[in-house]
């Protein structure tokens, strides 16, 4: 699952409008036009050869010349959206304003720990969420998904986690 992809996940499972997704990039510091967020919620190639369906769209992805959503991007999307949901928080002494982005990190995980804090989710509420999706994870499991790399017991979230996280996440949002 690739960025693009994330994005596109997210912006159904919290039901957002293209308005409001240029306003959250906004907020998290990157300025997009609405027809860049548009291209940036296009499928890439490689997730339809992922998939085996690059017969079926390869015609539809050369004309929307989709824009490859960078880490940095999909990290700004997710800092704006916890200023949505949370407010903007005042940097404490001797912390820069804007937070550095963790280009190195696995973005799910990244994804996985912004949609905590902006949604103000605790780990038994996200445990709640993956079984919704049909996925029985232990809380020594995800506890070891928010951990930081490096850490001897951190875990690199893998595409089956995100993608049924935001799965169960559409299903508890839109029911």
């Amino acid at each position: 699952m690739d960025n693009n992809d994330i994005l596109i996940r997210l912006r159904y499972a919290l039901d957002i409008r293209d308005t409001d997704m240029v306003k959250i990039f906004k907020l998290g510091g990157a300025e997009l036009t609405q027809e860049q967020v548009k291209k940036l919620l296009i499928k890439s190639k490689e997730t339809y050869r992922y998939n085996d369906e690059v017969d079926v769209h390869e015609e539809i992805e050369e004309k929307d010349e989709n824009i490859k959503c960078k880490n940095s991007t999909l990290e700004s999307f997710l800092n704006g959206f916890i200023i949505l949901k949370r407010g903007k928080q005042d940097p404490k002494l001797g912390q820069p304003e804007i937070p550095e982005l963790k280009n190195s990190e696995n973005p799910n995980n990244i994804m996985l720990k912004k949609l905590k804090i902006a949604l103000s989710l605790t780990s038994d509420d996200i445990l709640d969420i993956l079984e919704k999706a049909g996925v029985i994870v232990t809380k020594g499991e995800l506890s070891a998904l928010f951990r930081k790399e490096g850490h001897k017991h951190y875990k690199e979230c893998g595409d089956k986690y995100a993608r049924n996280f935001l799965k169960g996440l559409a299903l508890k949002i839109r029911g």
